[in-house]
């Protein structure tokens, strides 16, 4: 990757690192407490409006959308949220939650028969071990409970990326915006239910401005901005080359929440979370991996750009002006539209013709 590329890679991990600090901040605006799942839902309502009146529905069955919006984004967000209003640090549930790699390699193994190699099995061993000296380290000072909803938080966003890894869907934003409609209706719901109209009548009518900024933010630069730019990247470049750039994002959220809230994690926690963050790089990592050839990522660079310029011509440019990026995405047409996932799916099958195993991607399964 050149370093304007490169620089925006790190950009993207420093926006999701700090996504944690600022839902933190949201939940227990100046001392109130805001139900989770409603916030939730409020995230969501901006991740999908207004856009979706101007982003075309992905070309993935509606099954598939229903299955991303309640794995990927209501079934991980509702139970990270919940997780951190019951006392999970902002900075220690960006660590685990990175369990959803491992997590994905199994599900892979189990559901689409993928089966994992050797060093991505030795990953989730050592990822596994890290996860258990996290969990005495964390016993020892707080209740685990908090912790055990943020790993299931990280088994529904693996389940999440079997099903979107199923649908390839040709563009990663498209599939971001109308999965997120899934999530509003039902999770307000689940909040009237579990935190009681009252409540849910008392926070919407009497919002603080920190908990409407950290809305925003997590669904315009977390959500939004950030997917648009991983998938751009994703399209440019081999998934081996773009994926590791993860591995910042709980260094990022963890020290943010360390300078913002004053967070120290005990030393059986950061021990536990090494040896964690040493088995997600074991399971990404693949230094004997050939990329593309230069003449193929020039080809795959140019249908993407057309592909970027199109989805945030489309979901961004209507509110900001820039719609001669969706106009160039008409003109070139909307169905060269590649995801980096396609791009290693063509890598991936020309080995597969010369009877070469393939090891699953974990494009999808990296993104927090």
């Amino acid at each position: 990757m050149n370093l304007r590329h490169s620089a925006l890679a790190v950009l993207v991990a420093v926006l999701w690192g700090a996504n944690f600090v600022a839902i933190d901040l949201g939940l227990h605006a100046n001392g109130t407490e805001v139900p989770p799942l409603l916030f939730v839902a409020m995230r969501f309502v901006l991740v999908v409006f207004p856009w979706i009146f101007f982003i075309r529905r992905p070309d993935v069955s509606w099954r598939a959308i229903l299955g991303v919006g309640l794995f990927m984004s209501a079934g991980q967000f509702g139970l990270l949220y919940l997780a951190m209003a019951l006392g999970m640090p902002a900075g220690l549930a960006s660590l685990v939650l990175q369990a959803q790699v491992l997590l994905t390699v199994l599900l892979a193994a189990g559901i689409l028969g993928e089966r994992p190699s050797g060093r991505q099995f030795a990953g989730v061993v050592l990822g596994v071990a890290g996860l258990a000296v996290v969990a005495v380290g964390r016993s020892m000072v707080a209740p685990v409970l908090p912790l055990v909803i943020v790993l299931a938080a990280a088994l529904s966003w693996a389940a999440g990326n079997i099903v979107a890894r199923q649908a390839k869907a040709s563009s990663g934003l498209g599939l971001v915006v109308w999965s997120g409609a899934v999530v509003p209706l039902p999770l307000i719901g689940l909040s009237l239910l579990i935190d009681g109209p009252a409540a849910v009548g008392g926070t919407l009518t009497g919002l603080q401005l920190v908990t409407i900024l950290s809305a925003i933010y997590t669904a315009v630069l977390g959500s939004l901005v950030g997917y648009g730019i991983w998938n751009w990247l994703l399209g440019l470049y081999p998934s081996s080359a773009v994926v590791p750039f993860t591995l910042l994002v709980p260094v990022v959220g963890m020290t943010t929440a360390w300078l913002v809230l004053g967070e120290v994690p005990s030393p059986a926690e950061m021990a536990g979370g090494l040896l964690l963050l040493c088995g997600v790089a074991i399971a990404v990592l693949r230094p004997g991996r050939q990329g593309a050839t230069p003449g193929q990522r020039r080809w795959h660079a140019q249908r993407r750009d057309v592909a970027f310029a199109g989805d945030l011509g489309d979901g961004l440019g209507a509110g900001l002006g820039t719609a001669g990026l969706g106009a160039a995405d008409l003109g070139a047409g909307r169905d060269t539209r590649v995801t980096g996932a396609l791009a290693d799916d063509d890598a991936d099958a020309g080995r597969l013709a010369a009877g070469a195993r393939v090891a699953p991607d974990l494009d999808a399964g990296t993104r927090p």
